[in-house]
């Protein structure tokens, strides 16, 4: 797996850490989760630019939303008890099977 495609997955992890910092911000009116929240999101776009540099903008761009995504709601069932159907479940699945297309198929 080349850089742009770590940087790829090191984006898509702070995509949840961000997310799921959004929450504990509290409407952004906690300071220390606030400023975590936006080290990681800074963080997360500077990656993102930096895989930008070999692939192409559409795969760069679908996943790190889909990793964010498929993430964020993995953590969301296992660590909130957010709603996980097996409608849900199935488009996840689908978000991933989107994620290995793009890394396996998509020319770079």
């Amino acid at each position: 797996m080349n850089s742009a495609w770590w940087y790829r997955v090191l984006t898509g992890l702070c995509e949840i850490g961000w997310a799921f910092g959004l929450k504990y911000t509290e409407g952004f009116s906690k300071l220390m989760p606030t400023i975590i929240t936006v080290v990681i999101m800074i963080l997360s776009f500077v990656l993102l630019a930096q895989a930008m540099r070999t692939l192409p903008v559409g795969t760069a761009y679908a996943s790190w939303t889909g990793i964010g995504a498929v993430g964020t709601t993995i953590l969301g069932i296992i660590l909130f008890n957010d709603p996980n159907d097996a409608l849900c479940l199935l488009c996840i699945g689908l978000i991933i099977a989107g994620l290995l297309g793009l890394r396996f198929l998509a020319k770079e």
